[in-house]
């Protein structure tokens, strides 16, 4: 173990001696409050004026790519549906057999018109969410960790525990510093954000949505974990783009959720899918959620958060996940908890500053809707958009929290780097469960719940040997078995796509 985890950490004036991003294993641990039962603080949110945008936002990528798009795209969708913005998750599932209206909203420049298209069919749905491999009965499943040393991402096989196979994030190598991915919510692609070049790339999890790149009739791509191909020659790495970040690695891009797309019952499958993603920009003071084509990479719109002041304002926004309104969370490392209004035209933002004791570090929505966050010098805690509080949870002021996630039957996990090992919470009481040791333990940083309900933790790094990846029954949480993965592993986020599905596909 690291020695460091245990030093002691200080709140208030002394917040720089917490661990920021991949420094954490500079100065870790715990600090304490007397409080012995959920604690509320009533926030009033704060609506931002925000300046929203087109496409201005350009990117740049390597050779072959055009305002930061590749020439080469993945899977092209053949019907124009509904946009993250428009959908509800309710109208996506729930289909009248006889009507089903569609929405499109296009934005060019700063004007975003939308239509409504409707087609009548006396014919029964002939395909729902949930129909579908990988939306039922579950047929395979992907945990997706970032290698941050290597600048590559490896495909882990949830059903087996085994790591199929790796993908460079980027042509820098280890320069490219890729820690946090995001996995679509029908688990046939997943984004990397490379904190070091400010790229953002995305991978096909299957062959059948690769592309012939050099149109010789077959995929050519990753087969296992030691066959990380050269940069832009494995044909499931679809789109990379380069955002204009500031330049520096704390601003380059970290937060990141999927929306869901629209349901096309013809293809039996999600079509138009958007990526929202959070950095820094060149202009001070301000912050970047951009949304990106989930098919193309286009960044199809910016929102500008001004007055970035509160927190470790040197990085950008640190996590993001969507709610079951399809509206994007968003917090910065140690500063604010943020809202992106996706269905108003154009896109506010809602903010709230949290109390002085909640050190933001970790995020995540529950199926509920109610944002949690992982306290790095401070207590995990959550918040309840109707009543507008701050909960802290009791038990939990000593640790020193990373990366958590929501699964269906009421609790959360968190990773904990000072006890090393992870925390159950009820999260309908707000309550702790349980602390869950474990051996091996080195520096526990993402967790992700799979699409078969069990609990991920992903360790950065195991004394001197590499990091790896646990797999927990939360049903029997001393069931856990360990995948060793060769190098560091700082990475956050959906790595499963397990959160978005709850959230959009609710059972």
């Amino acid at each position: 173990m690291h020695a460091y985890r245990f030093l002691p950490c200080l709140l208030g004036l002394v917040v720089a001696a917490c661990g920021d991003d991949n420094t954490t294993s500079a100065s870790e641990a715990a600090q304490t409050t007397t409080e012995t039962s959920p604690t509320s603080t009533t926030n009033t949110p704060t609506t931002t004026p925000t300046t929203t945008v087109g496409d201005t936002d350009t990117a740049s990528g390597t050779a072959g790519e055009t305002q930061g798009q590749t020439t080469t795209t993945g899977p092209t969708s053949t019907t124009a549906d509904t946009t993250s913005t428009t959908t509800d998750p309710g109208t996506a599932t729930a289909v009248d057999p006889s009507t089903t209206s569609t929405s499109t909203t296009t934005t060019t420049g700063t004007t975003a018109e939308t239509t409504t298209t409707t087609s009548t069919t006396g014919d029964p749905p002939s395909c729902m969410p949930g129909d579908t491999e990988g939306m039922g009965d579950i047929e395979k499943s992907f945990l997706w960790v970032a290698n941050t040393d290597q600048g590559s991402i490896s495909k882990v096989d949830t059903q087996s525990v085994v790591e199929l196979a790796r993908y460079r994030s980027g042509p820098s190598g280890g320069t490219e510093s890729p820690s946090r991915t995001a996995v679509s919510v029908d688990g046939r692609f997943v984004v990397v954000n490379n904190r070091g070049t400010g790229r953002v790339t995305m991978i096909a999890a299957n062959v059948d949505d690769c592309k012939d790149k050099n149109n010789n009739g077959m995929i050519e791509t990753s087969q296992t974990k030691d066959d990380l191909r050269a940069w832009d020659t494995d044909e499931c790495v679809l789109w990379s783009v380069a955002l204009p970040f500031k330049g520096d690695i704390g601003s380059g891009p970290r937060g990141v959720t999927w929306t869901p797309g629209a349901w096309d019952m013809n293809l039996c499958q999600f079509v138009e899918p958007k990526v929202w993603v959070g950095y820094l920009p060149v202009q001070n003071a301000t912050a970047h959620m951009v949304r990106l084509d989930g098919m193309t990479g286009v960044v199809e719109e910016t929102v500008t958060i001004p007055n970035w002041l509160i927190g470790d304002t040197s990085w950008g926004p640190y996590g993001a996940a969507l709610d079951k309104n399809l509206d994007v969370w968003f917090t910065g490392l140690r500063g604010e908890l943020f809202r992106l209004n996706t269905a108003q035209d154009p896109v506010t933002v809602d903010r709230w500053a949290p109390p002085f004791n909640l050190q933001f570090y970790g995020m995540t929505v529950d199926p509920d809707g109610d944002p949690w966050f992982g306290g790095n010098c401070g207590p995990v805690s959550t918040f309840d958009p109707d009543t507008q509080q701050f909960i802290a949870v009791p038990g939990t002021e000593n640790g020193c929290y990373r990366g958590l996630a929501a699964d269906k039957d009421g609790h959360v996990w968190v990773a904990d780097n000072g006890t090393c090992g992870v925390v159950q919470i009820d999260h309908v009481t707000n309550t702790m469960v349980q602390f869950h040791t474990l051996n091996p333990c080195g520096i526990p940083v993402g967790v992700s719940v799979d699409d078969e309900g069990f609990v991920w933790v992903v360790d950065e790094w195991v004394d001197g040997n590499g990091g790896g990846a646990w797999k927990i029954d939360p049903l029997n949480p001393n069931m856990k078995q360990f995948l060793p993965i060769a190098g560091d592993h700082y990475t956050y986020s959906d790595m499963t796509g397990g959160q978005l599905k709850s959230v959009v596909l609710p059972q």
